[in-house]
């Protein structure tokens, strides 16, 4: 039999080799070695480490390690460049950004070929795949820069923004964080990952050609110790980090107090859900792209796959005869499916996990194929056997494994699938719309994908829930994570409460015989507080005017378990939340005498206009309850991203010492209005105004547990909930010590926190606080893609 005709019987793939000389040509020229890129030239190398080729060991470059003066060289000259940069027009800093994307697309090649040898993903990845969404993002956020005044008034720039990126994607995810942060009006001193920088030193070429300004972008490489530098660095406005959820962690700790903006993208453990109506082989072969792209080292990777019941056995089946006919290989092989990992170390990170799933009762299955020696190769894996306590099940791998367990009922679809700590992306598989679509917002993800996978665009959103991080990548949401409003800038400190001495008060003492002490609201009912004490409420003269429950950390834990029961609230109609806010004004006006008295009662001033601008406050958010909602977006392919604006989840609300009953009604209004439930500290120097608040909610149709008070020592309380891991995000009104100590404890769970940081944020103003600005910190974003087409 002649050579075709063999290759027509067995159609098997010859190999397809890609010449790596253009990139080896280009690391010649630079003698293969690399300083940082800053202030628009490159420095002399100083101590320098190796980038090696992941498919076979061999030393491609040296590059700089980065030192804390290398990087505050490079802060110096991102900031020096701020100034004249952000004043450019939005339509001069598009055409920056629309020459990067020229210059990526003419050197496309070169870019895919280098990525390839030095990250060891196929070829046909980073030139199909990656490198056109780098020129993509470039292009679109060329536009975001020119109409940025336009879609985003009232909004300035950071300044420096300090970008750390990983090594699964590297010239994308340099893409991801400079587009938007150069159109926005910033500067950057981006660290790529230190077994990856050779394309985002070939990207500093590339902003040399298109003659961006001196400063605007700087290069410097490193390892971690070059990135706590940039974390640290007191002149850096803004960190944007994408990595593991550790090291996420860390940098929410070490940035606390620190007033920088800060937005993370980490890890997941991904749902991939397969119903018994799917199109099987279209799932598997969705799934091969979920788990096996770029050899598993993606944070959105399908890496659990749940299969109804009733196909488990036929799936895994087709599944495991799939895997046999996977080709890994040389990356710059165009006829390989999977490449080499991207370095020994997390070869044997993904090693040690799968034995220690085998050690635990799980059964693994390998293909049956050899795989390249000298490298770091690992076959496609398929873990079976698991319940969702193994290891396997609950850390994230990031690797080619794949974990599979089965489901009976779409209810137990989605248990399984939200039982986890991260909450980054999802995939549904079923040819029943009506089924995808109902489960979509079940789950709890940033991203979900219907009957497709690893969809990415530049036009919509890409981040997660949970402890997958938060702000957003691309679209509207991710340029918006690099501005802040103008007027914050000019804050001042708020005034220290001044002290009034309390007269003396004998606590055997009950006056009345009948106990007037004011009870805390805790899922629909009052309560009384854990601890049995009582906290006295004294007016401008130091007069006793009331006592109120001390609350501690049980009850702090009862009202977290109200609210998390509550969390049905987000599911009510948009309109069936904006009318109970309406009639909670309502009720709230009705009593306007009473609640005026009260807070005269306790700060001497006239409570008359204090109430009347609380009404108006829960007006308007119920007029927004139904009317901020999300986008349809249309990227490049065939398929709409639906932006869903959904709640967080449990909000924490620590209310500011003044302002009564505005200061609390401010804050939980937006709350309410986007269906997250509430617990809330009220003023602790005049808390009686909210306490009486709860007779208005019973009379408001407000649902059990949507809204929970519990009255105490603000600081002492406000530990206890950005501790607690039930609680999903936090709003914080205090001192800079106590918003430092805040946002720090709030790393267990990494819920997002806003506190007010000492300043004088004055609640108040209509024209700050009754839209948009507390909306977005009381919502996140999922985007739902839906392909369409025969």
């Amino acid at each position: 039999m002649n050579k075709i005709a063999q290759i027509f019987e067995t159609l098997e793939y010859g190999p397809a080799p890609e010449s790596a000389q253009p990139a080896l040509d280009w690391l010649k020229a630079h003698d293969g070695i690399f300083g940082h890129f800053i202030n628009g030239a490159w420095t002399k190398p100083g101590k320098t480490f190796s980038s090696d080729n992941p498919a076979n060991g061999q030393s491609l470059a040296q590059v700089s390690e980065g030192t804390a003066e290398d990087v505050d060289k490079a802060v110096k000259a991102a900031r020096a460049a701020f100034k004249s940069w952000s004043a450019l027009s939005g339509y001069e800093r598009a055409k920056y950004l629309y020459a990067i994307a020229r210059l990526v697309q003419k050197h496309s090649r070169l870019f895919a070929v280098l990525e390839s040898l030095d990250n060891g993903k196929p070829i046909r990845e980073s030139r199909d795949i990656d490198i056109p969404l780098v020129a993509r993002h470039f292009y679109h956020h060329a536009g975001w820069a020119q109409h940025r005044d336009r879609e985003f008034p009232g909004q300035v720039p950071y300044g420096v923004c300090g970008q750390i990126i990983p090594w699964n994607f590297p010239l994308l995810m340099l893409a991801w964080k400079i587009a938007p942060a150069l159109a926005a009006g910033n500067t950057v001193v981006l660290k790529p990952a230190e077994f990856t920088s050779l394309t985002a030193l070939l990207f500093a070429e590339i902003c040399e050609k298109a003659g961006l300004p001196k400063g605007v972008v700087n290069i410097v490489t490193g390892f971690g110790d070059t990135g706590q530098a940039i974390v640290a660095h007191p002149d850096i406005d803004k960190i944007a980090f994408t990595g593991s959820t550790e090291v996420g962690k860390a940098i929410r700790a070490a940035t606390a107090g620190t007033g920088k903006g800060l937005s993370l993208e980490l890890g997941g453990k991904s749902p991939y859900i397969v119903f018994e109506d799917a199109d099987i082989d279209s799932a598997i072969e969705g799934l091969v792209d979920a788990i096996w792209f770029n050899q598993g080292q993606v944070c959105c990777a399908g890496s659990r796959l749940l299969i109804q019941e009733s196909i488990e056995d036929r799936f895994i089946a087709k599944l495991k005869k799939r895997m046999a006919s996977l080709r890994v290989g040389d990356p710059l092989d165009k006829a390989i499916d999977i490449g080499a990992l991207v370095a020994p170390v997390q070869v044997e990170r993904v090693r040690d996990l799968v034995k220690k799933g085998a050690a635990e009762g799980a059964q693994v299955y390998e293909p049956d194929f050899d795989i390249p020696g000298g490298g770091c190769f690992l076959k496609p894996t398929l873990i079976t056997n698991v319940s969702p306590s193994h290891t396997v099940v609950t850390e994230e791998i990031f690797g080619p494994v794949l974990v599979a367990m089965s489901f009976r009922t779409p209810e137990e679809a989605v248990a399984l699938a939200n039982n986890t700590r991260y909450g980054l992306a999802a995939t549904i598989w079923s040819e029943n719309i009506n089924l995808a679509l109902d489960i979509a917002p079940k789950i709890k993800a940033g991203v979900v994908w219907i009957n497709g996978t690893n969809n990415f665009d530049a036009a919509v959103g890409f981040g997660g829930y949970k402890e997958s991080g938060f702000g957003r990548e691309g679209g509207k949401e991710g340029m918006g994570v690099y501005m802040k409003p103008a007027w914050e800038k000019d804050l001042k400190p708020a005034a220290a409460a001044k002290a009034v001495p309390a007269k003396p008060v004998n606590p055997l003492d009950g006056g009345d015989s009948i106990d007037q002490t004011a009870k805390m609201y805790i899922g629909g009912k009052q309560a009384r507080p854990d601890s049995g004490y009582s906290r006295p409420v004294h007016g401008p003269g130091g007069n006793l005017v009331g006592e109120v429950g001390d609350g501690n950390r049980k009850d702090i834990r009862n009202a977290v378990e109200a609210a998390r029961a509550a969390l049905g609230w987000g599911n009510a109609s948009a309109h069936n939340r904006s009318q109970v806010l309406y009639f909670l004004a309502e009720n709230l006006q009705y009593r306007r005498a009473e609640f005026a008295a009260r807070i005269r009662e306790q700060t001497g001033e006239k409570g008359e206009a204090e109430v009347d601008a609380a009404v108006e406050r829960l007006f308007a958010f119920a007029g927004w309850a139904d009317k901020y909602d999300g986008a349809v977006h249309n990227p490049p392919l065939r398929a709409i991203a639906a932006a869903m604006v959904e709640p967080i989840g449990v909000l924490a609300i620590v209310a500011p010492p003044t302002r009564p009953l505005l200061g609390s009604v401010a804050l939980l209004a937006p709350a309410l209005a986007m269906g997250n439930p509430v617990v809330l500290v009220p003023s602790d120097k005049a808390p009686l105004s909210v306490t009486d608040l709860y007779q208005v909610l019973e009379t408001s149709d407000v649902p059990s547990g949507v809204v929970n008070i519990v009255t105490g020592d603000s600081a002492v309380l406000a530990r206890t909930l950005a501790e607690h891991d039930g609680v999903d995000a936090m709003w914080y009104f205090g001192d800079a010590a106590g918003s430092t100590m805040v946002e720090k404890a709030s790393t267990g769970n990494l819920k997002q926190t806003w506190t007010s940081r000492g300043l004088n944020y004055d609640l108040a103003d209509t024209g700050r606080f009754e839209g948009d600005y507390f909306l977005r910190r009381a919502t996140q974003v999922k985007n739902v893609w839906v392909p369409y087409g025969a």
